[in-house]
């Protein structure tokens, strides 16, 4: 009876070093791609571009402002001197929408001589509804 139990464990242990031994062949020989591949300029068409740009305020550089394609989630963010490269090639007609907290959204139309931007990021204005009541005291609506 000891022979039959150790004979189907050798079996187990042989087919799951075969089933890790596929595993890693099928992990080890897959190529992984970890970012989208960069176009360099022979390999777009004429029609499409690599766009660069500074995004600035009143009072310099924009440092993480959100740039985004519109209708899609390919973006990038500015760099700590405001400057950013578009990883995407863009077509004449495509509008990128620039955004960073407490600044007015921006949406700049890509045309045909668009290769390098610098749009200037202004204060958006945010008013609350109402006003604090401050001469009542809290109370509570418990009672004990």
């Amino acid at each position: 009876m000891k022979t039959q139990l150790k004979f189907t464990q050798k079996k187990a242990y042989r087919t799951l070093g075969f089933v890790a031994i596929f595993m890693m062949s099928t992990l080890a020989f897959n190529p992984i791609y970890g970012q989208t591949k960069n176009a360099t300029s022979a390999e777009t068409p004429q029609n499409e571009r690599i766009v660069k740009g500074i995004i600035t305020n009143d009072e310099g550089p924009v440092e993480s402002a959100s740039i985004t394609l519109k209708g899609t989630k390919v973006g990038t963010v500015s760099n700590s001197k405001g400057e950013f490269t578009f990883p995407q090639a863009l077509k004449t007609g495509d509008v990128l929408l620039i955004n960073y907290l407490g600044y007015e959204t921006i949406a700049i139309k890509i045309k045909d001589d668009t290769s390098f931007i610098r749009p200037v990021l202004s204060e958006d204005l945010i008013e609350f509804v109402g006003a604090l009541n401050t001469n009542k005291p809290y109370k509570s609506k418990r009672s004990n």
